[in-house]
């Protein structure tokens, strides 16, 4: 027979809103001391009043505690416990010093006066209007919010995205999910199908309905997305939602018809291999890149006619250098043709190409504007050409409802250069292009060896490919660069190659081994390998590394100059593993200041923190990096300093960072690093490929180590990424090139 248990939960040691587990410290009525009760709750806030059903164990490694099998919170109704439960942060603007104050006022009728006549607060000294409408409207929102999570709980389904729902649909969010919970895959960013389709099963929608086929296949649509497909065959979308959902193929093409019918996906049939399905928006965006791309090739040039070779003699004076031959037939192409492509590795002269290309469009007074798709790529270019760059989404002039710049209100300039574009996706490259001027000409810049683009399409590679764009390669490394062990690793891991054995440190010339008492040799160079095996230990070096001997001997800052770069998220050398063992070193727990930890991840103030989705409201983008400047509890919000400007964050938002002490390769492109370390292990075999090793070293600008397996570099070196990307634009610019199967 199960033992029941009441009283006030004093503290909440643990609560996962995804699966609803918590433990909890609470005053039994009648007790002094403090019990422990484990079970689920959709959500529990300090102060409530707690009853249980369930049993006592003893629990071998943390006592004698209630396991709760039922689990009921309910508001509290003495004054004590109120003002706990105001104080615990629950209601914006309301923390520990006002709920003292407001318990003192109004004692037990507090949550009383709060819900029904929450203007009775101004009788409180320092609570003016503003701030009531603030704790008003908050607590209009956690009744809501909770109302949403009893729901998501009752049915399985975790609650830790209910104020992203309430927020999304507002008072009718319960009346929207329950009509279609499929919405939430597509509207609620970090709910996927599967957490969907679990509560449309629990709701008693039949698992061979139109609505769960159409489900699955816009699932299968966004999830090849995500991969890097704009388009994938329509029969393998079929199959693949098919083995995910075990609904009969003929109700799923009959759900793919509806799609077309109904402008959510575009079949297309005349590229070769069809019918291919795209998202419509990915299939209007190959359309108009290569229409565009058409458009922006007529014309004449905006540069008047000028003698080129006079041009070049006066470059070469101005900058001080002699330009390769290849670099002069660049110049010549950037004066007359009205697209251009430069491509080519680290050390070949893409910057200073683009430097001279500069110094004659602003000789003959020609706007130029400088892009790049992330915040350090755009603050890089600028630092090395002298002018102001902006990312191309502060260019567009992007916020929540898009892009202000396009064909009706187009940019001003007539020399557009692009760097980085090894980085841009298809969505970003249309809206670039529609925002474009037909007058000007555009230059895009970038490595097409390096990782494709995170977001969907092969932009760069599908242009070249086509054959309708001219392109300069530049394949010459110069005196200068060819110092660098960097760019020499580079290139040799680009050819297949192993790095050079005089790169290899040994165990005598370790950086990481060496003490003050021990023979310390002059590093001349600006690559190392450290050898290891097992993963405890090349984790131990990485710790050893940005704490001691980087500082020491390179002078360079732990935190602003030292990027971890890893393959992978998961495994004891993936990210998220990495960035708790570095934020214990570098950022440690200290009573004094406040933490808080949200969607599994604890942040406190002074964390590296990356933004991971693109949010236009606040202006931040995904792969910028910041600083956390404070955490406020009681509003319930956290700053972050992204380069000098500070940006808040609810605590509900806060899915959308995770620290960054480390980060995957593929979320380090456009960005360089005074240093990087990179650990490789066959932990990481499935990634394991020379374009993301390639990516990774080209990423160091004054210093790389790799610490890791021999092994693991071998298979890294030899192995080319044979993953193909399923695009049309290739084929679309050239007519000639099919999709990549």
């Amino acid at each position: 027979m199960a033992e029941s248990l009441s009283g006030t939960i004093e503290r909440v040691t643990f609560h996962n809103p995804e699966t609803g587990f918590a433990v909890l410290r609470v005053l039994v009525k009648g007790q002094r001391h403090l019990v422990t009760v484990v079970g689920q709750l959709p959500r529990v806030v300090a102060g409530e009043f707690l009853e249980a059903a369930g049993k006592w164990i003893e629990d071998r490694d943390h006592g004698k505690q209630f396991q709760a099998e039922t689990l009921r919170t309910v508001a509290p109704s003495t004054a004590e416990g109120i003002e706990k439960y105001l104080g615990s942060g629950l209601i914006k603007g309301i923390g520990p010093h006002y709920a003292h104050r407001i318990v003192q006022v109004f004692g037990e009728r507090t949550l009383q006066i709060i819900d029904e006549s929450p203007a009775f607060l101004a009788e409180i000294k320092g609570i003016g209007p503003r701030r009531i409408q603030e704790i008003r409207q908050s607590w209009q929102q956690q009744k809501a919010v909770r109302a949403i999570m009893v729901f998501l709980h009752s049915h399985g389904v975790g609650t830790a995205r209910a104020t992203r729902i309430y927020k999304t649909y507002g008072d009718k969010a319960l009346e929207l999910v329950k009509e279609n919970p499929y919405r939430l895959a597509n509207d609620i960013w970090g709910v996927g199908f599967q957490t969907a389709d679990s509560l449309a099963q629990r709701l008693g929608i039949d698992r061979q309905s139109p609505l769960r086929a159409r489900a699955a296949l816009r699932h299968i649509l966004s999830e090849s997305a995500d991969e890097g497909h704009c388009c994938f065959p329509e029969a393998q979308v079929i199959a693949r939602a098919g083995q995910l959902t075990g609904i009969e193929q003929k109700t799923l093409e009959e759900a793919a018809k509806t799609l077309v019918e109904e402008k959510e996906a575009v079949r297309d049939d005349a590229m070769p291999d069809g019918p291919w399905l795209y998202l419509r928006k990915l299939y209007y965006a190959e359309i108009d890149i290569a229409g565009s791309l058409r458009a922006l090739l007529q014309g004449n040039h905006p540069l008047p006619r000028i003698d080129l070779e006079a041009a070049l003699g006066w470059v070469e004076k101005r900058m001080g250098i002699s330009l390769a031959a290849s670099q002069r037939d660049a110049i010549r192409q950037a004066t007359s043709k009205k697209v251009l492509i430069i491509t080519g590795g680290p050390g070949v002269g893409k910057t200073t190409l683009v430097r001279g290309i500069l110094e004659i469009f602003r000789a003959k007074k020609r706007e130029c504007v400088l892009c790049a798709p992330t915040g350090r790529a755009a603050k890089r270019l600028a630092e090395l050409t002298g002018q102001e760059a902006k990312t191309i989404h502060r260019l567009l002039e992007y916020d929540a409802s898009g892009p202000k710049r396009d064909r009706e209100r187009p940019l001003q300039g007539d020399l557009f250069i692009v760097d980085e574009m090894s980085m841009v996706d298809t969505l970003l490259m249309h809206h670039l292009l529609k925002a474009l001027p037909s007058s000007a000409c555009l230059i895009l810049v970038g490595d097409v060896d390096q990782l494709p683009s995170v977001g969907p399409g092969l932009v760069l590679a599908d242009i070249i490919a086509s054959g309708a764009i001219p392109v300069v390669r530049l394949t010459e490394v110069f005196r200068q660069a060819q110092e660098s062990g960097i760019v020499q690793a580079a290139h040799r891991v680009n050819q297949g190659q192993m790095p050079q054995k005089q790169l290899l440190v040994g165990q005598d010339s370790d950086p990481v081994r060496h003490t003050g008492q021990e023979r310390n040799p002059i590093l001349r160079t600006d690559f190392y390998i450290i050898e290891v095996d097992q993963p405890e230990v090349i984790i131990a070096r990485i710790v050893a590394l940005i704490q001691e001997r980087i500082p020491a001997r390179f002078q360079l800052d732990p935190f602003g100059d030292i990027q971890v770069l890893t393959p992978m998220n998961r495994s004891e050398l993936g990210v998220r593993n990495l960035n708790v063992k570095l934020q214990e070193i570098l950022n440690p727990y200290q009573e004094e200041q406040p933490e808080i930890a949200r969607f599994g991840t604890t942040f406190r103030p002074g964390d590296k923190v990356l933004q991971t989705v693109n949010n236009y409201d606040r202006e931040v983008f995904n792969g910028d990096i910041g600083r956390v400047h404070k955490i406020d509890e009681e509003n319930q919000e956290l700053t972050v300093v992204f380069e000098g400007r500070n940006v808040v964050y609810d605590f509900e938002d806060l899915d959308e960072l995770s620290l960054a002490y480390a980060l995957t390769i593929h979320k380090s492109q456009g960005s360089e690093y005074p240093a990087v370390i990179i650990p490789l292990h066959t932990q990481h075999y499935l990634l394991l490929q020379r374009n993301l090793l390639y990516t990774g070293i080209t990423r160091g600008k004054k210093l790389v180590v790799l610490v890791g397996s021999r092994k693991a570099l071998q298979l890294a070196v030899s192995r080319q990424d044979t993953r193909k990307r399923c695009t049309g634009l290739a084929w679309r610019l050239g007519f000639k090139s099919e999709p990549r199967p």
